[in-house]
Formats: C-alpha cells, structure tokens, sequence
C-alpha cells in the first residue's frame, strides 16, 4: 500500500559520476520523487573526496590530503542546489527511505571498494545511515555501482540487490553475503523482505531515459510498498 507524501532522504557523494555522484542518476531519483508525491532532503558526508577528477581530461587532478581536493558536502550542494545537510545530522526515523545514487563517489568516497574490493572499509556515517535505516525497517535505494556499498554493510543479513549482469561485481556481492539477481538498466530489484530497492542505471544504460526509467520503478516499487 502507497503512503501520501513519503519523505526520502538522497545521500550524495559529491558531484559528477568520476569522483562524485552520478548527476543524472541523483536528478533522476529526486524528479521521480517529486512526480510520485514525495518529499526528498539531500546530505552529504563533510568529509574529502577520495580523489578529485578534471571533467575534461579525465585525469586525477588530487587525492585525499592534497590541496587541490574537494570536498563531499561543498560539491554535493551543487547537484542539491545548495540545500544539502551535513550527513552527520540526519535522523533517519524522520524518513521513509534513503536513496544512495551511483557514480564513482560511491566507491572512492563512500568506501573504498575500487581499490579494495570485498575488502574495503566503508565512512562511518554511511554505515551507521545504513544499519540505522534497516534497523528502523526503512526502504533503502541504491543505484548503479551503489548497490556494493549495502552488500558490504547489510550483506549478512542475506539482502537481494542488483548492479545489472557484470558477473566479477556480482560474485563479489555474494562474497560479502548479499544475494545477486541480474537485472537490465530499466528494472529494479525489490527486496520486500529486507525492504532494499536497487537498479542498475549506468552499469548497463546507454541512454539517459534507460536511467530514468529504471530510477523511477525503483522509487514507485518503494512507494508502492511503504
């Protein structure tokens, strides 16, 4: 059954798929929020990225510690148009889900799965943003390279997510104890049971309509299921 006005929060890993959040999967999950009736909040961690990217050249620029390093928080405001909160503050209870959108801050900034693989350690606060949302039964979404990030936290609890079909990235979710389903850019895994909504965007979309239309099913199977 579908809740009026549900309340999600975005957590965002900076700006832009290189060394932040993917733009057009964020923008895609916050406008299927608003066309489904939600209200959405944006955070960040105040913390360093884990590398900075020039756009253009595609070339690392700065690594954590360096001067020329960005900021998650600073760079997230710029997707969120300046309203964006400290993840430090959230209270998870006040919502019904937190969406966690891909891009290559959610694997160098989040944790450090890209260079650790099953390995890797993950930013504190996402992992207490985590634990705290399936404690307090909350959707949790995660989208494109993300989904990694919620198997390393919430994996022993036997969660179903996808990345879509790249077999090396879904053994290693298995690995960590989640359970893999292959999806294509356009569907979304619902696992009811665990209350975890995943889809693949861009690590099979070749277009940005496959990206929202996989982004939307995403956010109507967690409305539809509140």
């Amino acid at each position: 059954m579908s809740k009026t006005n549900p309340k999600f929060a975005v957590i965002l890993a900076g700006c832009g798929n290189l060394d932040g959040s993917e733009i057009h999967e964020t923008t895609l999950a916050l406008l299927s929020i608003d066309q489904l009736g939600g209200h959405y909040d944006c955070y960040a961690p105040d913390a360093e990225q884990g590398r900075t990217i020039n756009f253009y050249t595609r070339r690392i620029v700065a690594f954590e510690g360096e001067p020329d390093n960005r900021n998650m928080l600073e760079e997230g405001a710029r997707i969120a148009r300046s309203n964006i909160r400290p993840l430090s503050t959230i209270n998870v209870a006040d919502y019904d889900a937190v969406i966690f959108p891909g891009g290559q801050g959610a694997i160098n900034n989040w944790c450090n799965y890209a260079s650790k693989g099953i390995n890797c350690t993950v930013h504190p606060e996402i992992v207490k943003t985590m634990e705290q949302a399936y404690a307090l039964k909350k959707w949790i979404g995660a989208m494109c390279i993300a989904p990694v990030i919620v198997a390393k936290v919430l994996g022993q609890y036997g969660i179903k997510i996808t990345i879509g079909t790249d077999k090396q990235t879904a053994a290693e979710i298995e690995q960590m104890g989640a359970v893999h389903e292959n999806h294509t850019s356009t569907e979304a895994c619902l696992d009811k049971e665990h209350r975890i909504a995943t889809t693949p965007c861009y690590m099979l979309a070749k277009t940005i309509k496959e990206v929202y239309a996989g982004s939307l099913i995403m956010i109507k199977g967690i409305v539809d299921n509140l």
